[in-house]
């Protein structure tokens, strides 16, 4: 049997795990306070693990990429939509590759 399909069978178990263990093990509704906190910000936290790192390492220069994480962060705090923080995040990455 060739390695891919062994691989391929194991993330599906797992995959199958994830989704099944929680139907299997929480039957009642959850009222700690602290376990519904923390399920609720895992996809937020999931998410973030995986953009980050790709917004710093997406460019030539990993200054720029630091750079328009900031700028990006700035301009969502301050009330911005997605559109114009992108924008602001690309001309700051534009600009940082052009003169370095």
């Amino acid at each position: 049997m060739n390695k891919n399909y062994i691989y391929i069978l194991i993330m599906a178990g797992v995959s199958f795990l994830i989704r099944a263990l929680p139907m299997t093990l929480f039957r009642k509704q959850i009222k700690s306070k602290f376990i519904q906190s923390f399920l609720y910000y895992v996809p937020y936290v999931t998410l973030s693990v995986m953009t980050f790192p790709a917004i710093v390492n997406a460019t030539q220069n990993k200054i720029s990429g630091v750079a328009a994480l900031v700028v990006g962060i700035l301009a969502a705090w301050f009330g911005a939509d997605l559109f114009k923080t992108a924008v602001a995040c690309c001309g700051v990455v534009f600009l940082l590759e052009l003169f370095m």
